[in-house]
């Protein structure tokens, strides 16, 4: 083991596995959903969100005061694991969490149409990606979406953007443009991947997970939603359907038989397992949610098998994501006064 594998990759895999296991279990998200939204700040109060708390406490109040102390504790975590990572795992981190500048300039650009505050669209999100804090800063401080879009010139997402911004304009949706920026983004990523540098594989082989699993969310999505555009400019390539396989699947109007057919497409137990659960099962948001958990089971795996590799780290990284996640779904959803049951069913745990 010791001439493959250099220290600084068993020093950095070995922290992840510490992080991971500093996060909140289970059975203290069931306790927090019997909890006011004071009693649960207080319990996040006492956990690694402390210091943004404790910091942001004179600024902000109740759910304002979750909502920031949890972006600014994610994008934090993130640089600092960008920091301490060595070598090419550096690079397969920083290609993994390009996926926020997508996710940070869709807020942004959502949040004008919607007429939303700049405070409360900066509040939510997370510097995590190549557009920094001051770079997010600089595209909340415009006005008009044009002008946004004008400001990332030079941005490897700009040609996507430019792309695709008059029709989002026009129809006020930006669905198309996402797929379209997320298509990109695999797409490099996958070049990144097979280009010979080491550890290329284990990085692929997430990659490939990630994209079956948003595949058979869109196929899912498409059954629920009938209206939808064009189904072969909804399909990622790169994992285990072709797209002919992604639109013969949303041709089948059987649900029993949709599903063997995914079964037949894509190898994975754990996926299987959870697909003959679903079978005449219809609420869209608990299936999302159920092929999140076989996404992240499957990378626990991954990262088993692979000790020291990108994939503890990316573990963690998706982990602490839906941990963030996880909170503000607990605290909104008692905003909304929503029944604790209602709540438990978007979690991801």
């Amino acid at each position: 083991m010791g001439v493959n594998i250099s220290a600084p990759y068993i020093y950095v895999c070995t922290r992840m596995r510490v992080r991971k296991a500093k996060l909140l279990p289970r059975e203290e998200y069931m306790r927090m959903l019997n909890m006011s939204i004071p009693e649960i700040t207080r319990v996040i109060e006492e956990t690694e969100y402390k210091q943004e708390i404790d910091e942001l406490g004179t600024t902000f109040k109740g759910m304002d005061l979750v909502e920031v102390a949890l972006s600014w504790n994610l994008a934090k975590e993130y640089q600092k694991i960008q920091e301490i990572t060595p070598g090419t795992l550096k690079a397969f981190t920083r290609a993994y969490l390009r996926r926020w500048d997508i996710q940070n300039v869709l807020t942004i650009l959502r949040g004008r149409v919607q007429g939303e505050k700049t405070g409360r669209i900066k509040e939510i999100l997370i510097p995590a990606g190549s557009l920094d804090k001051v770079m997010l800063d600089r595209l909340l401080a415009e006005d008009s979406n044009d002008r946004i879009i004008e400001l990332l010139k030079g941005h490897r997402m700009y040609p996507v953007l430019a792309q695709e911004y008059p029709a989002a304009k026009e129809s006020g949706s930006f669905s198309r443009m996402e797929n379209e920026l997320y298509k990109d983004l695999y797409a490099e990523i996958i070049g990144d991947a097979k280009a010979g540098i080491k550890g290329g594989a284990s990085f692929l082989s997430y990659i490939q997970l990630e994209i079956n699993i948003r595949n058979v969310k869109t196929l899912f999505r498409l059954r629920a939603d009938t209206g939808a555009e064009d189904v072969r400019e909804m399909f990622i390539t790169g994992g285990s359907l072709s797209a002919t396989d992604f639109a013969n699947l949303n041709a089948i109007k059987d649900q029993n038989e949709f599903i063997d057919q995914i079964k037949a497409t894509i190898r994975s137990d754990s996926l299987h397992a959870l697909l003959d659960e679903l079978k005449g099962h219809k609420a869209m948001h608990d299936i999302e949610v159920r092929l999140t958990r076989v996404q992240i089971e499957q990378m626990e795996k991954m990262s088993k098998r692979n000790p020291f590799s990108i994939h503890p780290i990316l573990v963690y990284l998706e982990k602490k994501k839906y941990e963030v996640f996880n909170l503000r779904a607990l605290t909104r959803g008692k905003e909304s006064k929503l029944p604790s049951e209602k709540i438990a069913e978007y979690l991801v745990m």
